[in-house]
This record gives structure tokens, sequence and C-alpha cells, in this order.
């Protein structure tokens, strides 16, 4: 695998930890009072200003024509992620970034799903490359759910004087149960915004467009639903330097490119793919945790994350061997290898 090869890993890794950068920012800037749906509003309105010049030059020359369907089918990704984006924020305002990293574990599997469900991938028990990613799958979520639920020994205990108390990523009096449902409603909403984008990539595979289109339209009905609940227009203030890092992070980094980013992967990669590295986000949690936070590093976080690789290389292996046995056939990114494709379709294109 070359340096192009490993772009989409290197991108999907970045992707995840300006993820977790987001949770915290954003759980601090709701606990002192600001609107789920303003910061929402705000933060895509923003990306989409910034993806705006950058998303039509870029793909000036080889842009398809927008369609009316095309259109609809932007406006129903942007609603599919602006209520992933509330339950997730609200779920996250329930309980904390911790448990919120926990349980976006449970996408891969609801993608991996999906994503049989409407052929995207193939179940052949008897290859062993399918074998190899199903199970790694299922190992990636329990090393995440081991990280969560189970601590051990402590390792490296925090002896830092900060005030560990304010900055603990860990909500000592949440609504936990709340909180999980909401979070694992996110997940849902999650893996169809995954699907129906991996979808969308396929007809349409101008990537920042479709990115652009997508902040375009949660900014516009987050902020149609924002009208109607806050009538306070002191819910619309960015009073505060908190709130104001908040919104230009998600906008940013969060929005622009993250969203932007886990497209262009999605379209080279599957959704499988890119849902894959949700377990990997809670590693990355647990680092920053210890390195940025002075949280305690348990024995339990250092066998869910061995774990969580294994389980991860397993995913990896199979998707290289696809990819391998995909290119003398010349099939699509979104395609199982055992999925044969006529020759006469696959020049046309390619052409």
């Amino acid at each position: 695998m070359g340096v192009e090869g490993g772009l989409p890993y290197v991108g999907m890794v970045m992707a995840e930890c300006a993820q977790v950068g987001l949770m915290i920012l954003s759980k601090e800037a709701i606990s002192i009072g600001m609107s789920t749906l303003v910061f929402i509003t705000f933060s895509n309105a923003l990306a989409s200003l910034i993806l705006l010049p950058s998303a039509f030059l870029f793909h000036r020359s080889q842009r398809p024509l927008l369609t009316f369907s095309l259109l609809a089918l932007f406006f129903v990704l942007g609603l599919f992620g602006s209520c992933a984006q509330l339950f997730g924020y609200a779920g996250i305002n329930y309980s904390s970034p911790t448990l919120a990293t926990a349980i976006l574990n449970l996408v891969p599997g609801f993608t991996f799903v999906l994503a049989i469900i409407f052929r995207m991938e193939r179940l052949d028990w008897r290859s062993l490359t399918c074998v190899a990613k199903s199970v790694g799958t299922v190992v990636s979520v329990m090393g995440a759910f081991i990280v969560t639920l189970y601590r051990g020994t402590p390792l490296l205990a925090a002896p830092s004087p900060i005030d560990l108390q304010h900055l603990s990523l860990i909500t000592q009096h949440s609504e936990w149960v709340i909180g999980g449902l909401l979070l694992t409603a996110d997940c849902i909403m999650a893996s169809g915004w995954l699907i129906l984008q991996a979808s969308i990539l396929k007809r349409y595979p101008a990537q920042l467009v479709v990115v652009f289109f997508y902040c375009f339209f949660v900014a516009i009905q987050c902020g149609a639903v924002a009208l109607i609940v806050e009538r306070d227009f002191s819910a619309w203030s960015l009073n505060s330097t908190q709130k104001l890092i908040a919104v230009l992070y998600s906008a940013v980094f969060g929005s622009a490119f993250q969203v932007g980013v886990s497209s262009w992967c999605l379209h080279m990669k599957g959704p499988v793919f890119v849902s894959m590295f949700k377990p990997l986000g809670i590693a990355i949690s647990v680092v920053f945790g210890v390195i940025f936070f002075g949280d305690t590093f348990y024995v339990g976080s250092l066998i869910g994350i061995c774990v969580i690789v294994v389980g991860f290389y397993s995913v990896m292996w199979s998707k290289a061997n696809e990819e391998k046995m995909a290119k003398p056939t010349g099939l699509s990114s979104l395609q199982s290898p055992n999925q044969k494709t006529p020759l006469l379709e696959n020049n046309i294109e390619e052409t």
C-alpha cells in the first residue's frame, strides 16, 4: 500500500481526533446554557460558507449536473444529519463525551447490517475475507465496551494538581439512561446517513459539493426549528468565549474538515470502512484524557484498546484483500468483490 493508499487511513484517524475534540467543546458550550439547535445552526451555517467557494471551484471541471431529485436527496441527507446531531448533542448533555464515544461504537454494527440489506456489502461465510470483516467488526465493538465498562487496576495515576472535577470527561450527576437512549438514536441516524451518503456519492461523486449542501440544509432545517423553539433572542447570542470557540471549532473541524474527509473516504472505501473508525474514537478519547486532562489510565483501558486494535486490523486486512480482488475486475468502491459486474457496464463507467 503506497502513500496514496494510506491517505484514507490517516484522514479518518484525524477525523476521529477532531470528533473527540468537538464532543468536549460542545459539552462545555451546552453546559453553560447554549441552545443545541442554535449551536448546530451556527456551526453548519459557518461551515457552508467556508465550503461554498472551495466546493464549486475544486469541482468546476468535473461537476455533474444538479437535478431536483439530487437536491431532494441532499435535503434528506441533511435531515438525517440534523436528527443525528440533535440526538448526539442532547445525549452528550444528559451524559458525557465518554459515554458518547462508547455508544457510537454501535455505528459499525448498524452500518454493516444496513450495507448488507442495501447490497453494498455481501455476506458470504465461505469467504475468509468476509468472515474476518464480520468478526473484526464485532471484536472492535466489544473492545470499545471493555474500555467503558471495565476499569481494573490503575496503571497511570494522575498526579496533576489541575482541577480534575472541572475537567473530567465523566459527569457525576447525569441522566445516563436518557443520554444512552438519545445516543443510540444518534447511532441509528448516523448509520443511515452513511448509507444514504454512499448512495448519493455513487450518483454524484463531487464530495465537497455534497458536503456543502449537507451543511447548508442542516443549517436551514435546524435554524427554522430554532426560530420556533427559541423565542428568546438572547439564546442566539455568542456572549462567551467558550461558545464562540465551540462554534468555530465545530464549523471548521467538526463540519467542514471531518465531514469532508469522511465523505472522501466514504467515496473511496465505502461506508463500512468509515464506520470502523468509530471504535478507534474511544481509544483516542482515553489517550486525550490521560495526556491533556490527567485522567487515570486503567488496565481495562489497555485491554480494551488492544482488543479494538485486533478487531480494527482484522477489518482493514479484509478491506485490503477486497481491493486486491477488485482491481482486476474494475469494481467500484461500494461493491463487494463477490458481486459480478458485466464488462460492458464497467467500460461505460470508466469512460
